[in-house]
């Protein structure tokens, strides 16, 4: 095993642990911003999979690691992804939360 498939496994840890924790919360609190947040990290554990899938050089025909080939591509657009819709729900999260502590305050 090579050096970034051991570093894809070690940054798998916490993306799992991150994607089950999304996930637990989800299922008690199910809302939109929840449902962002889990979508997101779900993003995140595909692009740790590509890199996993790179370093072991599983599926070699799409071309892990070279530009313009669909594992490039398929990173690149879960990174996105994930980053995008992990942060908007964890920030419609916190304003809902903030609104809700507010309106509390006042009654």
């Amino acid at each position: 095993m090579n050096d970034a498939a051991i570093k894809a496994f070690v940054a798998l840890i916490p993306v799992c642990a991150l994607f089950t924790g999304a996930t637990i919360i989800f299922v008690r609190r199910r809302s939109m911003s929840l449902f962002l947040q889990l979508v997101g990290t779900a993003g995140l554990v595909a692009v740790i999979l590509t890199h996993v899938f790179e370093g072991l050089r599983v599926f070699p025909r799409m071309g892990w690691g070279s530009q313009h080939s669909v594992g490039h591509y398929l990173d690149l657009l879960s990174a996105i992804l994930a980053v995008t819709l992990f942060s908007l729900g964890y920030l419609i999260h916190a304003v809902n939360a903030c609104v809700e502590k507010k309106k509390s305050e006042r009654a």
